[in-house]
């Protein structure tokens, strides 16, 4: 089943279709990922770009591949390439359509007939089948030209970065061996020729845009012809693992719901752990996207023991109390700097067991809230810890960022939020009540959780309210008074000690200034500070992050704050409706990271995030879940 389907008018569209990107997960890490136009246009696309360390280090291997096709008297380009200043051959002149489902296709026009280029990916391995399928009448000439590199994913490839180990041509095979990874393509029924050969100079254009270096150089390692009767297929098979047997169809179908598709495409499984991926291409698994992102990820998408895995591997690493922030993707070490991933974590474990209570599972959650709760109290890492005066969680160390708004341009800390952020105190009263559900399920005493969940949440309701603004202080101690969104989250928390006629005027300073269609303005547009545009280099988008870029994600904690302090579902099934339909502008089956804060809301970031899609999810099932009642 294809889920997204681009028509010819768009594919033929040079700006429009280099615009429009497509992935597919390979399910460790690893993805193949390009635009509809065929050009890549990042460093990060390519069609095997394999997880050499899963889940966290990639290394692009087969970055695309030039292909010509005759059919009679025709001899047309089936790809498309951007250099510096032009794009050649102009292979997506010759697109009919373009389909994205659990396979990528590319319908071509040549000689009066159709060419079908399909790619499919090898679910848990580093492999795909790349496949140019002929459906009659005539006879058709294939010629394809892998173009080869072997590099890291966040860095360029030049002519002078490639020494490779081993280039060996056995029959059917061309093998290609570079810092001990090796590339295999099998290809047994092409007639091969060697070249060896260099394109220079490619072009990617989003990278220019980001202000960073735009130029790849690629190597083709060998010319393959084929002969491809009616109804015949030519096949060429990339991978880690030597030779493969092709696939030429997937093996699993895509699930009839876009959103599910969407949400489910981030999960990893490997020898390691089992995690979900932050967003494609960039990012690896951080601590508190995955556990924002698992209730929708995993409980609304059926995989209970997926959800379970993930908690089990993140309990593993604890130090000090705290769950990584991230699993880097060079170094041994995870990262730790982070106050609320820990907190995420407790409320994902509560989502799991009250989708399905689980005995054995819950003695064992019930350790690891209890270990992150003493550490909390006595003082952890970077400041982290309970003031005993009023309960409240404070946090806040030099040249660090520990809340998830966490952009930092070399040693400046764009948000610092030091002291006590209004969300993290929401969650760290909701880790307290969590903990002391799991303990009354289990029969045990928990008198000294709810001791402390009453004094931070009677501090919470005092100390953050401010009346002059109408909304709640962002943090105190010191104060910050700037609108914000994090409030909304700590007011759609299960547990949450914020609701009444305050949350109900907040909610509304929110809906006025921070709502979009594509969710919250990470600050009011009339605070000090706002920037109504992510765009520019690296420095310029880092500072503008969340300064009124809307994020995406927050639209769940936006929806279910609206259900919980007014019952508006009306309002909250509105607010859906523009991110359900926008599935298709940026990364096919994806939700963008971010867009702009001002009008007409552009998308950036990251193409496919993780929380953007299984919050949307989570979102849409609450307000159906509420419309049903």
């Amino acid at each position: 089943m294809s889920l997204h389907i681009i028509p010819a008018e768009t594919c033929r569209d040079y700006v429009k279709s280099s615009r429009r990107e497509w992935m597919l997960s390979l399910g460790n890490g690893g993805y193949a990922m390009g635009t509809v136009s065929g050009a890549n246009a990042r460093r990060y696309h390519g069609l095997l770009v394999a997880a050499t360390q899963p889940p966290e280090v990639r290394t692009v291997l087969l970055a695309a591949v030039e292909a010509y096709a005759q059919i009679g008297d025709d001899q047309a380009p089936l790809s498309t390439n951007q250099y510096a200043g032009t794009v050649h051959p102009h292979g997506y002149k010759r697109l009919k359509e373009f389909r994205l489902g659990a396979m990528a296709e590319w319908d071509f026009e040549v000689g009066g007939q159709t060419l079908i280029k399909r790619l499919v990916p090898h679910p848990g391995e580093d492999t795909v089948t790349l496949s140019y399928h002929n459906p009659g009448p005539e006879p058709c000439t294939l010629t394809l030209r892998p173009l080869v590199c072997h590099k890291f994913y966040h860095e360029n490839f030049r002519v002078t970065d490639f020494y490779p180990e081993t280039l060996m041509f056995p029959d059917g095979q061309t093998v290609l061996t570079h810092n001990g990874i090796e590339l295999t393509l099998s290809h047994p029924a092409a007639d091969r020729t060697p070249t060896t050969g260099w394109y220079y100079r490619f072009h990617n254009e989003r990278e220019a845009e980001r202000g960073l270096e735009p130029t790849d150089d690629l190597f083709c390692p060998c010319e393959l012809r084929y002969l491809v009767p009616p109804g015949e297929s030519a096949v060429l098979v990339a991978s880690i693992h030597g030779d493969v047997e092709p696939r030429l169809r997937p093996t699993h179908k895509s699930p009839g719901d876009p959103l599910v598709e969407a949400a489910r495409r981030f999960s990893v499984r490997t020898p390691s752990r089992t995690s979900l991926i932050a967003g494609y291409p960039w990012f690896t698994d951080w601590g508190r996207d995955t556990m924002i992102g698992l209730p929708g990820a995993c409980l609304l998408t059926g995989e209970i023991e997926e959800a379970k895995a993930i908690l089990r591997a993140y309990a593993s690493q604890m130090r000090h109390g705290l769950i990584p922030n991230r699993f880097v993707d060079k170094g041994d070490e995870p990262e730790y700097n982070t106050v609320d991933a820990t907190l995420w974590f407790a409320q994902a474990v509560y989502a799991t067991l009250n989708q399905k209570w689980d005995e054995a599972f819950a003695l064992e959650a019930r350790g690891w809230l209890r270990e992150s709760i003493e550490w909390h109290l006595k003082g952890t890492l970077y400041g982290i810890k309970v003031d005993a005066s009023d309960g409240l969680l404070a946090q806040g160390a030099p040249g660090v960022q520990l809340t998830w708004m966490d952009a930092k341009v070399g040693e400046w800390v764009v948000t610092p939020r030091h002291g006590k952020p209004v969300e993290i105190n929401g969650l760290w009263v909701n880790a307290l009540r969590v903990t002391e559900w799991l303990e009354g399920k289990l029969n045990r005493p928990s008198e000294d959780l709810a001791a402390l969940a009453d004094q931070a949440s009677a501090s919470m309701q005092t100390k953050f309210w401010h009346q002059m603004t109408g909304h709640y202080l962002d943090t105190v101690d010191p104060s910050d008074a700037s609108l914000r969104p994090n409030q909304v989250i700590a007011m759609s928390l299960p547990f949450s000690p914020l609701n009444g006629p305050q949350a109900a005027q907040a909610l509304t300073k929110v809906r006025q200034q921070l709502l979009t269609p594509y969710g919250l303005r990470t600050l009011g547009p009339h605070e000090p500070g706002y920037r109504g545009r992510f765009e520019g280099d690296m420095r310029q988008r880092d500072a503008a992050y969340h300064q009124g870029t809307v994020w995406p994600w927050l639209i769940g904690p936006y929806v279910e704050a609206t259900l919980r302090v007014t019952g508006d579902v009306t309002h909250a099934r509105d607010c859906l409706s523009t991110l359900l339909r926008s599935m298709d502008e940026y990364g096919l089956g994806g939700l963008a990271e971010v867009y702009d804060g001002d009008a007409p809301h552009v998308p950036g970031g990251c193409p496919w995030q993780l929380w953007s899609a299984a919050e949307l999810l989570r979102a849409r099932t609450l307000v159906d879940a509420a419309e049903i009642m």
